[in-house]
């Protein structure tokens, strides 16, 4: 796919339409966009007029077939010398100009049926485009086949540019040909997916299997996840002996069938997300394909990257198992901010990534500093003895149950240390390393360039441990990244603060 040597104000020349496929995903979209209708189909079927409701049903679907046609049909896009020009809209024209010097890489995603039919979506990434749900143009549908070619036309011309600027600085011996395939940094095979999936076990798996058991119970012949149910059965059969005298290994049964089910939802989620993984380096981004059913190619501009997160959880650390993910100024998707680099690693594994974007894990010659742990275990000192209290009361009322808050205390709080005695912190000369977590620890690599705002705050009870909190304003959202430390002694906390904020404005 060349770029056009034509105007853009020519009206008549190099102009393309969305794969006329496009209708077909219309149809599909029909399902969903219908369910709209059930509650004014379900009130004139009460009626008895049911030939209103089939009537209504008719127009709904010939005018949505309608308007997606119509869409299509004024949906206009074209590769010009350096840009992409799209015009869009049925009734008020849309007339817009994509420069190849704003876009950062192009993603290509395919839901399932886009790829049935070798159909790809569009996305532009740039410097405007922080904000998934404010995209700064993109093609819905086209080939897969068009978009690879787009992208590599994309890349090309941005390429030629970096060249054209290095060779007036160096001179043309010193450029290179562009590398036409991307290395790549981590892959992951079908073993290392159900090697993960194992790992991520799905506790939401076992609340539904709970609540199926309830709903199966009212339809089944007898009561399936009863013991006593069972124990009846075995003496119907003769075997009432043998189950009555070993009836516990009816809870082990069940136990074992939960977490199969959460094993197995586990490996299937990891599979939908993670089949096939690659993450391949491009001359400005990373390149992510990754899917099952929805098969994504996103693009992670490595200037864009803030800060780094190495995750792991209590049995996958001790299997050497981690995650890595980097929080950027544009999101992944709607539900997952952060984006995720490496889902299921080692160490080894990692640390090339990271070297890749400037970052590396904190050296060993580091020393931690560690924030008071009475302080951080404050809060949940209260709780505490607010549920000793309430427990005790119970017990002298005469409800037995009453032990139940005072166990429950004694597990906030045991649970409160263990997070406070692994919270830490150190630093180096360009970076900020923060721990959290006992249960699912991260480590957070921060670039004191990347940090905007410094804020430190006491109050009373910090002010007593001499310390105050520090937190840092970082561009972009995370959800898992911690951009604060709880305390930190009040002359070292200030000369922290004064630091990173230097960092930033010599950066600038």
């Amino acid at each position: 796919m060349e770029p056009r040597d034509d105007d853009d104000t020519d009206d008549t020349v190099g102009w393309r339409r969305l794969a006329p496929l496009t209708l077909l995903l219309a149809v599909v979209a029909l399902g969903p966009k219908s369910l709209r209708m059930i509650p004014a189909v379900a009130a004139v079927g009460i009626t008895g007029q049911w030939y209103y409701a089939a009537l209504a049903m008719l127009l709904f679907v010939a005018l949505s077939l309608g308007f997606a046609w119509a869409a299509w049909a004024r949906f206009r896009w074209r590769v010009g010398d350096d840009g992409i020009v799209i015009e869009s809209g049925i009734f008020d024209r849309t007339h817009r100009t994509i420069p190849f010097d704003r876009i950062q890489d192009v993603s290509i995603e395919q839901g399932a049926i886009a790829r049935l039919l070798d159909l790809a979506k569009v996305g532009f990434e740039t410097g405007a485009s922080a904000d998934k749900d404010k995209s700064d143009g993109g093609l819905d549908a086209i080939t897969l086949s068009d978009a690879e070619e787009l992208r590599a036309t994309i890349r090309a011309w941005r390429s030629d540019a970096v060249a054209a600027v290095t060779a007036d600085h160096l001179g043309a011996e010193t450029i290179a040909a562009p590398d036409g395939a991307d290395p790549i940094l981590f892959a992951m095979t079908p073993r290392d997916v159900v090697r993960a999936g194992v790992f991520n076990f799905s506790l939401a798996a076992l609340a539904v299997a709970g609540a199926a058991a309830q709903w199966l119970d009212d339809f089944l012949p007898f009561r399936m996840f009863d013991p006593r149910a069972w124990i009846k059965l075995a003496r119907q059969s003769g075997v009432d002996g043998w189950i009555t005298a070993n009836s516990w290994l009816l809870g082990i049964a069940a136990i074992v069938s939960l977490v199969l089910v959460g094993v197995a939802t586990g490996i299937v989620r990891t599979a939908m997300t993670n089949w096939n993984f690659a993450l391949s380096k491009g001359p400005r981004a990373f390149r992510r394909v990754r899917g099952l059913t929805t098969r994504t190619d996103v693009a992670i501009p490595v200037a864009r990257i803030q800060a780094a997160i190495v995750a792991t959880g209590f049995l996958r650390r001790r299997w050497g198992w981690h995650e890595l993910r980097v929080q950027s100024l544009a999101s992944d998707t709607k539900d997952e901010k952060d984006h995720q680099l490496i889902p299921f690693g080692q160490l080894s594994d990692i640390d090339p990534v990271l070297a890749v974007t400037g970052l590396a894990r904190p050296r060993e010659t580091l020393n931690w500093n560690w924030p008071p742990v009475l302080y951080q275990i404050t809060d949940s000192l209260v709780i505490a003895g607010l549920m000793v209290m309430g427990g005790l009361a119970a017990i002298v009322a005469g409800f037995w149950q009453g032990v139940v808050p005072i166990i429950g205390a004694g597990l906030v709080l045991i649970t409160a240390a263990l997070g406070a005695r692994k919270h830490r912190w150190t630093e180096d000369a360009a970076n900020l390393y923060i721990w959290r977590g006992w249960w699912s620890p991260r480590l957070t690599i921060l670039p004191f360039a990347s940090v905007q705002s410094a804020d430190l705050s006491d109050g009373p009870v910090l002010r007593r441990f001499g310390c105050a909190a520090l937190t840092l304003g970082v561009p972009g959202e995370s959800r898992m990244a911690s951009h604060s430390i709880d305390a930190v002694a009040g002359a070292q906390a200030a000369d922290l603060r004064r630091r990173i904020l230097n960092a930033r404005v010599h950066a600038a």
